[in-house]
């Protein structure tokens, strides 16, 4: 199978790189405005991809892309360049969306033309507006990344605190892949075991232990781009799985962004993905405070996508 990468900078480099060491696909095609880091981007990778017989390396164009089972968007403007690293911005990465949209104008349409079936993964943040603009350009087969690294960021942070390793913990985070994204810690457990029965392994009263992860887990992009530039490893990572998990038809459950009609925008629940795309949604049960917190982060994605200019 074939996919391909729109995007040849730091997000797009890491998505090719995991996807090669995963061997999600047979074939990658690498496109970019400036066809030269495209190129430059393939010679580099296409030297260690020989340690993952099998896969066939290309940049290209639009046309290209015919075929493709799934196409990953990861151009645009980056949280560090868009002036979206303030932590006390309650706006955070949504602040992006205007100048990504325009980006995003001339990119869909171009996709659709040769590859109207393919499925479309938006990892440009913010992910989950821009995979409702996609649908608004006029590819309705649109998935953003979602809350997956954060729920990732979540059970790691939780494992590192109580001493367990972080496969071991259930957690997830829903709603927004930004500040309104809801940390769900009622049905958060360790083997069964609720976490909030766990917590003698912290040394420290509920409320400030769950104050101090979700800071942790909130802020991690920031701390990751003031050390390094750029929040773009992890999410290389993920994006490589998801698409492995849709080329496989793995049928696994995992927090991703689609577009949810109750709630009138895209947004991550636990969802049954396929090589369809989401084949099934879940919500889980939640508290009714976690309950208020996911419709307020649906409104808050559905007034992004109302202000957008398509």
């Amino acid at each position: 199978m074939k996919i391909g990468i729109i995007g040849a900078g730091a997000v797009g480099s890491a998505c090719l790189t995991a996807a090669v060491q995963r061997r999600v696909a047979r074939e990658i095609i690498m496109v970019n405005r400036n066809r030269k880091k495209a190129r430059g981007l393939v010679t580099d990778v296409q030297y260690g991809a020989v340690l993952s017989p099998g896969i066939e390396l290309r940049d290209g164009d639009y046309a290209d892309l015919k075929g493709a089972a799934l196409v990953m968007i990861t151009a645009g403007v980056n949280e560090k360049t868009g002036g979206a690293t303030d932590r006390n911005d309650p706006a955070g990465r949504l602040r992006l969306l205007d100048t990504n949209v325009s980006v995003y104008r001339d990119i869909v349409p171009r996709i659709h033309a040769v590859a109207p079936d393919t499925l479309v993964l938006v990892v440009t943040d913010p992910p989950d507006p821009l995979a409702d603009a996609v649908r608004k350009l006029g590819h309705m087969r649109a998935l953003s990344t979602g809350t997956y690294l954060d729920s990732l960021r979540f059970k790691f942070h939780l494992g590192q605190r109580l001493k367990v390793s972080p496969a071991s913990v259930s957690a997830q985070i829903l709603g927004e892949h930004g500040t309104t994204e809801v940390f769900v810690w009622s049905s958060a457990t360790i083997a069964g075991r609720p976490l909030r029965e766990c917590l003698s392994r912290a040394s420290q009263g509920w409320d400030e232990f769950r104050r101090d992860i979700e800071q942790q887990v909130r802020f991690a992009n920031i701390a990751i781009i003031e050390g390094i530039g750029a929040s773009q490893h992890g999410i290389g990572m993920v994006s490589a799985r998801i698409a492995e998990i849709i080329l496989s038809d793995e049928r696994t459950v995992i927090p991703i962004g689609s577009y949810q009609p109750q709630y009138g925008a895209t947004l991550s629940l636990p969802s049954l993905l396929g090589r369809d795309g989401v084949i099934e949604t879940f919500e889980p049960e939640m508290s009714t405070e976690e309950r208020e917190a996911l419709r307020h982060s649906a409104d808050t994605l559905k007034a992004a996508v109302a202000r957008m200019k398509i």
